[in-house]
């Protein structure tokens, strides 16, 4: 983990230019899908989806949920992924609901700087990391 500063441009730079955000979504793909069938199963995305840290409060520190409240919000969080429902999700539907979701954090951040936590191979750190190397240069 590390300490970064992003705003909402730096989410949509990120995900504007296609090649790189391409290429961040195929390998995170590519990553879950174990079994390498071209498919991420509920199994294969729980990880990802847990990731996502939906019951975080508090400044980092994890509250205890019901299982089975828990459950229930990473079915829906799988669907919000499986747009045919068909208990798989491919490449396309990973792309265009991670992009959706980035775009949504975006529209919620607006754009005076955030100082956030972010993981290392995380999208976010993905668009941080993007943005630094764009202003480098």
């Amino acid at each position: 983990m590390s300490v970064e500063v992003l705003d909402a441009a730096t989410i949509f730079n990120f995900v504007d230019d296609e090649e790189a955000f391409e290429i961040s979504v195929c390998d995170r793909f590519a990553h879950l899908d174990t079994n390498h069938d071209g498919l991420l199963s509920y199994v294969e995305m729980l990880k990802e989806l847990q990731c996502l840290r939906v019951f975080e409060t508090h400044f980092g520190i994890d509250v205890k949920p019901d299982p089975d409240e828990l459950a229930r919000v990473y079915d829906s969080l799988f669907m919000q992924f499986d747009h045919d429902s068909n208990g798989t999700v491919d490449l396309v539907e990973f792309k265009v609901e991670t992009k959706r979701m980035m775009l949504a954090v975006a529209n919620g951040m607006g754009f005076l700087p955030v100082q956030m936590i972010l993981e290392e191979d995380s999208f976010l750190k993905k668009a941080v990391d993007r943005e630094s190397t764009r202003v480098a240069v």
